[in-house]
């Protein structure tokens, strides 16, 4: 019999085997600050056009590279002073905006101010990137201006370059045709759940069949059940059918003879938001659709991008329910990286369509609000002062980062920035395509940053940094899971030279 030694008397009882457990400020505390300290300058130097990219490498293994920090973050899985110098901040905020949007259904102005967001991320294509994400925004936003960034879709397809990227009103399927039909003008879609296929019974069943006759007229009845069943289809009025199960040789016979196009899609959620685009209504059994659950666009064809088969449901209407942008690229890792920088257009947009308020960027913002909370600082009495001041300092990291990633003195920057500022130029920022440290106006060069954007930024970041000055106690459990297998060799099925 194992010799039980009992655990230390205490918190550490109440733990599983191999939990950890720290506390206290020098335990807990500082730990946590060191994390935050570290997680900050990970995403430091990926800030702004010049930012560098990271490789990440997550817990399923997958290769990341990029400088999205919000992808660097979700990959990587991370007081009282503070408080008053965010409130502080977001009293200051509103007096430093510079502009506001006029216009949002004008493609040229929101184009102008997705500039920022998408030159992060694409330095150089931002001109084009922009117009494009502005046409599929404007596309689809509603009259009540309540606009969902769930209706701008994106397909990646590899090949061409970036240059040869488009905006189609509807939406595109990696995917062929089933039948003989590749292209159907004036579409009338009924959508399918279920298999395109016959009806199988919930028993089962024993047929006997006693000679060649009844086997024939077996075979028969099946089709002319599968028959009548597509012939319904067709006489309702539709001409295309979208089916989210498999298709039968003998279902796409008939659909052939009544000249039926047949699209196959397996994802139950590209089914939901073709319903949603052509406004039908998926149907659970091959059942005959009513003109109120089939959906309607202008054509759905069958075309090539590249070397890759596409079905197209188009809309000619510009106030398309749902838009496509179609992302061309040399490689998968450039496509991903665009199709970020879309992300945080389409974003972007939807901030607009909340707050039309722009504050300068290029860390003219964070610039005139350290200077303000600086001198806030100053006339507050006791220790919260200090805290304040360091809130203030922090700012600074946004125009520091931009100059250190542009290769450029930071000091020299921020004295700048600074100087110009004291003058009173609440827009003048860090010019990034300069050689050397110099400024200009933000709101001249169509540098802009939303105002909810900032607001939401510092609001979060002091909540994550209060709470993590709160903490005193850290409980680590015991990773789950058994022994990881061996890692035998990878190339066991491969030929080897002796």
């Amino acid at each position: 019999m194992a010799l039980h030694v009992p655990k230390a008397p205490g918190f550490a009882q109440m733990l599983k085997e191999g939990a950890k457990h720290y506390s206290g400020l020098e335990e807990a505390v500082y730990r946590n600050i060191q994390a935050c300290k570290e997680l900050a300058q990970t995403t430091r130097t990926a800030y702004g056009p010049n930012g560098m990219n990271k490789m990440v490498i997550n817990h399923l293994e997958k290769l990341f590279v990029t400088n999205d920090a919000a992808t660097i973050l979700r990959e990587l899985e991370v007081i009282e002073g503070y408080e008053k110098a965010c409130k502080k901040a977001l009293e200051i905020l509103p007096d430093l905006v510079c502009c506001s949007a006029k216009n949002l259904r004008d493609v040229d102005e929101v184009a102008s101010l997705l500039h920022t967001s998408v030159m992060s991320k694409q330095y150089g294509n931002e001109s084009f990137l922009s117009k494009l994400i502005a046409q599929a925004c404007v596309s689809i936003l509603p009259d009540s201006g309540h606009f969902n960034v769930d209706n701008i879709r994106v397909c990646k397809i590899v090949g061409a370059g970036v240059s040869a990227s488009s905006v189609l009103h509807g939406m595109v399927f990696k995917k062929e045709t089933e039948g003989d039909v590749t292209s159907v003008k004036d579409a009338k879609i009924a959508v399918y759940s279920c298999p395109f296929d016959g009806m199988i019974t919930e028993t089962k069943g024993t047929v006997l069949i006693k000679n060649a006759e009844e086997l024939m007229n077996f075979s028969k009845g099946e089709e002319n059940l599968m028959d009548l069943q597509v012939k319904a289809i067709a006489d309702s009025g539709a001409n295309v059918v979208v089916t989210g199960g498999k298709v039968a040789d003998m279902a796409l016979h008939y659909a052939n003879k009544y000249n039926l196009m047949i699209v196959r899609l397996n994802s139950k959620w590209d089914l939901r938001r073709l319903c949603k685009t052509v406004g039908a209504t998926a149907l659970p059994r091959l059942t005959p659709p009513t003109l109120e659950e089939m959906g309607h666009c202008n054509s759905v064809y069958l075309s090539e991008v590249g070397d890759t088969q596409v079905v197209v449901f188009k809309h000619e209407k510009e106030d398309g329910a749902i838009s496509t942008i179609l992302i061309r690229g040399s490689t998968d890792n450039l496509m991903d990286d665009i199709e970020r920088a879309v992300d945080d257009g389409v974003n972007t947009f939807k901030v607009l369509t909340r707050d039309k308020r722009l504050v300068p960027g290029g860390g003219a913002t964070e610039i005139e609000l350290a200077k303000q909370i600086t001198s806030y600082g100053e006339t507050c009495p006791g220790l919260d002062q200090y805290a304040i001041k360091k809130f203030a300092e922090a700012f600074e990291a946004i125009p520091r980062a931009l100059a250190e990633n542009s290769g450029v003195k930071a000091n020299e920057v921020i004295s700048k920035l600074y100087a110009v500022h004291q003058e009173g130029n609440k827009n003048v920022g860090f010019d990034i395509e300069a050689e050397a440290a110099a400024v200009k106006d933000m709101l001249e060069a169509g540098i802009l940053d939303t105002y909810l954007g900032k607001y939401w930024g510092i609001k979060l970041a002091t909540n994550a940094a209060v709470t993590v000055l709160r903490v005193d106690q850290i409980i680590m459990a015991k990773p789950a899971g058994g022994p990881k297998p061996p890692s035998g060799k990878k190339d066991w099925d491969e030929d080897q030279n002796d």
